[in-house]
């Protein structure tokens, strides 16, 4: 199964742990598919070093590399505009371009979108709850 991770999510699992951080280890452990475009990729990057930098955290700035080792990484092809917050439309975009089930996002622009042409957009607690703890 593929899914798209919002940064909202990889920034809870590396700086406060929780759901969000046993849905990365899930990814890491190979029980889904996380898929991202360079731009998120970056993003993802971007934040991660402004969260260092803001609280003077201990982190190694490379600590998202091991999970970004594991993104199936697509460049982009489609480009659609459907969020309140254009800056978000890069995760939707790209779960259409990976063919992805579900996109992770704590995102109130994009979880009241709910669901996008079979993609479905859920919190990481649902995700979770349907996904991470069955066995």
């Amino acid at each position: 199964m593929k899914i798209v991770i919002d940064t909202n999510v990889v920034i809870s699992a590396v700086f406060f742990g929780g759901i969000p951080r046993k849905i990365l280890e899930a990814a890491m452990a190979h029980r889904f598919q996380v898929c991202g475009t360079p731009s998120i990729i970056a993003e993802y990057e971007e934040v991660v070093a402004e969260m260092i930098e803001r609280k003077q955290g201990r982190l190694r700035r490379d600590v998202l590399a091991p999970f970004i080792s594991q993104i199936r990484i697509f460049e982009p092809a489609t480009s659609l505009c459907i969020c309140r917050d254009p800056d978000d439309d890069k995760f939707i975009s790209c779960a259409v371009d990976a063919e992805a089930k579900y996109i992770v996002s704590g995102d109130k622009d994009l979880l009241v979108i709910k669901d996008y042409e079979g993609i479905q957009i859920v919190t990481a607690k649902e995700f979770s709850d349907s996904f991470i703890f069955q066995s």
